[in-house]
């Protein structure tokens, strides 16, 4: 199965499997894996202007193919994080919060 087909058919499945979730690392390998797991533990967020994920290191936002981590910042292709909100949104793991996410950033003192 190529990652198009994968995409396609979890969407109509709309939950992850064992079955998929054995295909997802072995499309993407330890990125599929991370994304699994964040799926699992509800690290995916919705506000009102940003899709986040809460990683090792912090919180990055993604927004459709792009995300403000290191992994995609330096390699250009797509991390761990936009995979977990691909699964997220097609499988019901989205934890929403009705507010601005800028307004959650700490600023001057």
């Amino acid at each position: 199965m190529d990652a198009k087909e994968f995409w396609d058919t979890l969407k109509g499945e709309g939950c992850l499997t064992p079955r998929f979730r054995e295909e997802l690392i072995h499309l993407y390998g330890e990125r599929g894996e991370k994304a699994a797991l964040s799926l699992e533990k509800k690290m995916v967020k919705k506000y009102r202007d940003f899709m986040v994920v809460v990683g090792a290191s912090g919180e990055y936002i993604v927004e459709g193919d792009f995300c403000t981590c290191h992994d995609f910042m330096f390699r250009g292709r797509c991390c761990w994080h936009i995979l977990a909100v691909r699964l997220a949104l097609l499988c019901g793991g989205v934890e929403e919060y009705d507010l601005w996410y800028q307004d959650t950033w700490a600023g001057p003192e």
